[in-house]
């Protein structure tokens, strides 16, 4: 834990995300909290004992706090006896992203490059679709993850892979004009669109658990019944809505993964194709991240349970898939 020495040296303090919080009961009916406490050095174990809610207060799952307290051996362990505990406030100045894993740039420049390519579209119907609805969940996109434990799963996941496969998909219709430019982009922007009530997420922008309706309907059904929903309520056609809409619901390719019909036309097999490589890459390159040049990983489920390889040929953050920086991050 990257926790501060204070005082005589005996005492630290520091801000952390509680991963976990359980209010028990000592031998002698005492309440105190059972905690794990993480930040970007690790994690441990906490305790704070003689528990007073009533001057302390409530605290939950990814709750961001400032703790204080000592380290203390435990069963040929530390263990950290809190001290004092509060949630973090605007005053402390201190960063969510600095203590929980972050897409590299923020999302108020993500954001701002898609924002960007909306207000370029020469298909006023999609420009006005897209913008209606990215109207209605701004604030929750700057920090939304992707996914609850596997691609992109981290704070500001959601745009950071938007915003990828949306820089691949303005490479595609410059290579191939064949390919409809503003529909592929209305449906890169909105494929996931519906992860933001699939999730539970707080604003630390780890997800927690699924919704109801993300367990009963999943973002694919969700987002194309948000499309349809805003789309008729803007005077946005038949024909426009239905070819967005089938983006939407085919987007994982195959009903082996969750999709209700298959790519029918070029933009949504794009789409697809596009949406598989950026998840792929991004779970291949934080298998590989942490293994040694010339070693191989453990067998890695999402990716058919294989082994991958580090070759050594490359270096730097190999989560880092953004391959240059919003403009906007880079003006500043």
């Amino acid at each position: 834990m990257n926790f501060t020495p204070i005082g005589s040296g005996q005492t630290h303090e520091g801000f952390c995300l509680i991963k976990s919080v359980e209010k028990k009961m000592t031998a002698k009916g005492v309440p105190y909290l059972d905690l794990t406490l993480a930040d970007p050095g690790g994690e441990i174990n906490a305790k704070h004992w003689d528990y007073k809610e009533a001057a302390t207060g409530t605290f939950a799952p990814f709750d961001f706090v400032k703790v204080r307290g000592a380290f203390v051996p435990f069963n040929d362990t530390l263990q950290f006896r809190v001290e004092r505990i509060r949630k973090v406030q605007p005053s402390d100045h201190a960063r969510i992203e600095d203590y929980v894993p972050s897409a590299p740039w923020s999302g108020e420049a993500m954001l701002a490059e898609l924002e960007r390519v909306v207000a370029a579209f020469q298909d006023e119907e999609l420009q006005v679709l897209v913008t209606k609805i990215m109207e209605t969940c701004r604030d929750r996109l700057l920090y939304w993850p992707a996914a609850k434990n596997l691609h992109h799963a981290v704070r500001g996941g959601l745009l950071m892979h938007t915003l990828s496969i949306l820089r691949l998909a303005e490479d595609v219709c410059r290579l191939y004009g064949f390919v409809d430019h503003d529909l592929l982009c209305t449906g890169v922007i909105l494929h996931d669109i519906a992860k933001l009530e699939e999730l539970q997420v707080t604003e630390t922008g780890i997800a927690g658990e699924y919704t109801v309706r993300g367990n009963l309907l999943g973002h694919l059904v969700m987002g194309a019944m948000t499309v349809d929903r805003v789309g008729r309520e803007n005077g946005i056609s038949e024909q426009t809505l239905t070819l967005v809409e089938h983006m939407l619901i085919s987007h994982h390719g195959t009903p082996e993964f969750g999709a209700a019909k298959l790519p029918m036309f070029i933009e949504a097999e794009v789409l697809s194709q596009l949406d598989l490589l950026d998840a792929r890459l991004f779970e291949m390159a934080r298998a590989v991240e942490n293994v040694e040049p010339d070693a191989f990983t453990p067998r890695q489920w999402a990716l058919e349970n294989r082994i991958l390889y580090r070759h050594g040929r490359t270096e730097g953050d190999a989560v880092n898939l953004l391959p240059t920086q919003p403009e906007t991050e880079s003006e500043n």
